[in-house]
């Protein structure tokens, strides 16, 4: 009998964390469903009274008209540019680093590996002026090639690879020399399979963190042609700030490829996440 009605408070505590959990989704998902109701309507039943909640006559004529307006597709071209590209670049460098931190033995390991970690203390946004600056003298400003030579230095990247890798056990390392492989061949073909979950976790925040990025191409960038995503749509609030399906359509392209990373990679995500927590 006792075992019986535990049962049943153990059932019903679980229907009511589902239900709970399914409200919380829902209230979440309610901006999303509204981004993606309100660019499926027209001009005029953007403003009408009362709300229309499902559009009565949808249309994808503000899709049409984002994609015709001027380099709104060379835009989209350069903020997939810059997150593949500097993403793949900065998941090898940061690996590189992180494998000669956990496994290699040379004078000054320690202090080197603080000094990468007093990075994460410093506000992005300070080293602006001074990045413009250095930029300028390389006349590496206006370029999407600049932004890849920044990924050569990522804290966060290092320090998430390097408390994976001290997880691995040296004896695979000491197999692989005995059979007279190299650090090379070791790094890419013992270390990179082993992090691979902390590599997929990278790869969808590196990503996302590029595909975002708002202020420093807004730096470093003035020519229009070579503008990402996230610059371009700040300018529909200026020319076309009363139609809002329009800005809803290109929020909602802009998060597209973010969700689609994410899902292609979701069953790495958590298992990459739990790494950070790996003491050393």
């Amino acid at each position: 009998m006792i075992d019986t009605s535990l049962k049943r408070k153990r059932a019903g505590g679980r229907v009511l964390f589902y239900l709970a959990a399914i409200s919380i989704a829902l209230v979440v998902c309610i901006p999303f469903f509204w981004m993606l109701i309100t660019s499926l309507k027209s001009r005029g039943a953007v403003m009408s009274i009362p709300v229309e909640w499902i559009p009565k006559e949808p249309t994808l004529e503000a899709y049409k008209k984002l994609f015709s307006i001027p380099n709104f597709a060379s835009s989209v071209f350069n903020s997939f540019y810059i997150s593949i590209v500097c993403t793949a670049a900065r998941l090898v460098c940061a690996a590189m680093a992180a494998y000669a931190l956990t496994k290699l033995r040379f004078p000054g390991q320690g202090g080197l590996f603080k000094l990468y970690l007093t990075a994460l203390m410093i506000p992005a946004q300070i080293t602006f002026i001074p990045l413009f600056i250095v930029m300028t003298k390389l006349h590496l400003t206006n370029s999407l090639n600049a932004f890849l030579l920044l990924q050569f230095f990522n804290a966060f990247a290092i320090f998430m690879l390097r408390q994976n890798m001290m997880t691995i056990n040296d004896a695979y390392m000491e197999a692989a020399r005995i059979d007279g492989a190299s650090h090379w061949r070791i790094f890419w073909n013992i270390m990179l399979p082993m992090c691979s979950g902390t590599l997929a976790t990278l790869a969808i925040l590196c990503f996302m963190d590029l595909w975002n990025d708002y202020l420093l191409p807004l730096v470093l960038l003035t020519d229009q042609g070579k503008y990402t995503l996230p610059i371009l749509l700040s300018t529909l609030s200026g020319q076309y700030k009363n139609q809002y399906n329009l800005t809803m359509a290109g929020s909602l392209v802009s998060i597209v490829p973010i969700l689609l990373v994410y899902i292609c990679a979701q069953r790495y995500f958590k298992e990459g996440l739990n790494v950070g927590g790996v003491k050393g």
